[in-house]
C-alpha cells in the first residue's frame, strides 16, 4: 500500500542520505573504484531479486544512484524503505 507523503517524509529523515525525489526515494553512493560501484549493483539485484522488489539503478563511474519506488502503487511502500535499508547494508560492505 502507498505510504502518505507524511509517512514517507518521515522516514527519510531517519534515513541518512535519502531524499524523496516526487512519489520515489533515492540515494547516491559513491564507490572508490568502478568494479567496487558495479560489484555493489550485483549484489543489490540478487537482493532484490530474492524480495521481487527491484530499484532503478544508475551507474556513472564510481558512483550509483539507488531509487525505489513501487510502480504498480504509485509512490513509496513499506517495501521501498525496506530495500533503501537493505540498499544501505550492501554498501557498508564496500567501505573502509
Amino acid at each position: 500500500m502507498k505510504l502518505s507523503s507524511t509517512d514517507v517524509q518521515a522516514a527519510v529523515s531517519k534515513m541518512s542520505g535519502w531524499a524523496v525525489q516526487g512519489d520515489a526515494i533515492t540515494r547516491q553512493f559513491t564507490f572508490a573504484s568502478f568494479p567496487d560501484a558495479i560489484a555493489y549493483v550485483t549484489r543489490l539485484a540478487f537482493e532484490a531479486q530474492a524480495h521481487d522488489h527491484h530499484p532503478d539503478l544508475t551507474v556513472s563511474y564510481k558512483k550509483v544512484t539507488v531509487t525505489w519506488s513501487t510502480h504498480s502503487e504509485g509512490g513509496v511502500t513499506d517495501k521501498d524503505l525496506d530495500g533503501a535499508r537493505q540498499s544501505d547494508t550492501i554498501a557498508r560492505a564496500f567501505t573502509a
